[in-house]
């Protein structure tokens, strides 16, 4: 087979897929595909990236039904599927074709309280933390998301409830919570355990099964349960 079955999802008119056949090429990322579907085939077709290393996340897409970085995704993955199917991330507005609008995704984050506040404003010199510590051993591995907004297109309670932080945005406060050089951590918790806060999460682990990074914002919910559940004895 010398070429690849490509349907991807195109908003105008209506939302439908698209059919193209792209060349089989070795080592190819699914980015490439939508790279020369747009530079060889169709310059309309509208998608977003920017590093192509596995670095930023702005290439996420939704290929045969799973979130994924497109850079990071091999084309061969799919040697026995009839076609590859490429759509927008689940859960977010479509602003067109396969880029999604991520402002109520970070707005979240910033209803959440996500948002670093030094318990030591006046400090001139870099606090320092013991690696060894508890606090930072439970939020070392949280700390490396990158927003990049897979773990909310794979949550089902997202689908459900429009209204829930979303676990990336639950998973920012477990780091801040943890952070000893940050203030106001049990107005944190507090927010945490809001309607829309972690006690929603029904811990299907879909945001943990499909973060590219290997992280766990499930453990990071959990976390934040248990600490709300001592603070409460």
């Amino acid at each position: 087979m010398n070429a690849l079955k490509i349907e991807v999802w195109r908003s105008e008119p209506n939302g439908f897929l698209q059919s193209y056949e792209v060349p089989r090429l070795a080592k190819q990322t699914i980015l490439d595909v939508v790279t020369y579907i747009q530079r060889e085939l169709d310059a309309t077709l509208s998608y977003r990236y920017s590093c192509r290393v596995g670095m930023c996340g702005t290439c996420a897409m939704t290929v045969n039904g799973i979130p994924r970085w497109t850079c990071r995704t091999q084309a061969a993955v799919y040697d026995e599927a009839s076609a590859i199917r490429l759509e927008p991330l689940k859960n977010f507005p479509v602003v067109k074709d396969l880029v999604v609008n991520m402002d109520e995704f970070f707005g979240k984050w910033k209803k959440a309280g996500g948002t670093f506040k030094s318990a030591a404003p006046g400090l001139n010199d870099f606090a320092t933390v013991r690696p060894d510590s508890s606090a930072r051993i439970a939020a070392n591995q949280a700390i490396e998301c990158i927003g990049c907004g897979v773990c909310n297109a794979a949550c089902d309670v997202v689908k459900w409830s429009p209204d829930y932080l979303g676990p990336a945005a639950l998973n920012r406060l477990w780091t801040l919570y943890n952070d000893e050089r940050q203030s106001g951590t049990d107005d944190l918790l507090a927010q945490s355990l809001s309607e829309s806060g972690c006690l929603a999460c029904h811990t299907t682990q879909s945001c943990t099964r499909f973060c590219p990074k290997e992280l766990d914002p499930s453990a990071s919910i959990a976390g934040l349960k248990r600490s709300a559940l001592r603070a409460a004895f």
